[in-house]
């Protein structure tokens, strides 16, 4: 089950929309536009968790959208027009799984080429795609 975090996104007029976790302190992001704000929030929410996990420290539980939606500094953004939206968590289990995968030919050279310009290994490039795809920034 893919874990998904309440978030609360807020445009000024003169700059990017800024998204912030009411669950998870600390934890911001930003973008020029909605799309990139949302895609560079499952970035940051990743990010923060894995700092979180490395230092030993719990990682806070995702509340329901309900339960955001009751605390006060959350309905006073609401009242000012801010959004909310769903993160969804991208973290890794800590343990790879071989799969077998069938693509066309010339779409597996497309893969290993994006990948090698990358730096990238054929499975990294395709983990990356996948979590950005399931993120929303493709």
């Amino acid at each position: 089950m893919m874990v998904q975090y309440v978030a609360i996104v807020e445009k000024d007029p003169d700059s990017a929309f800024g998204i912030w976790f009411p669950d998870v302190e600390g934890c911001f992001s930003a973008g020029d536009t909605l799309a990139a704000a949302a895609a560079n929030a499952a970035a940051a929410l990743r990010q923060h968790v894995e700092a979180l996990e490395s230092a030993g420290q719990p990682v806070p539980p995702a509340r329901s959208l309900d339960e955001v939606r009751s605390d006060e500094e959350v309905r006073e953004s609401l009242g000012a027009g801010a959004l909310l939206i769903a993160v969804p968590l991208l973290s890794d289990a800590g343990r790879t799984v071989r799969i077998n995968v069938s693509l066309d030919k010339g779409l597996v050279d497309q893969i290993d080429h994006a990948a090698e310009a990358r730096g990238l290994t054929r499975s990294a490039f395709l983990a990356q795609a996948a979590r950005e795809k399931i993120a929303g920034t493709v």
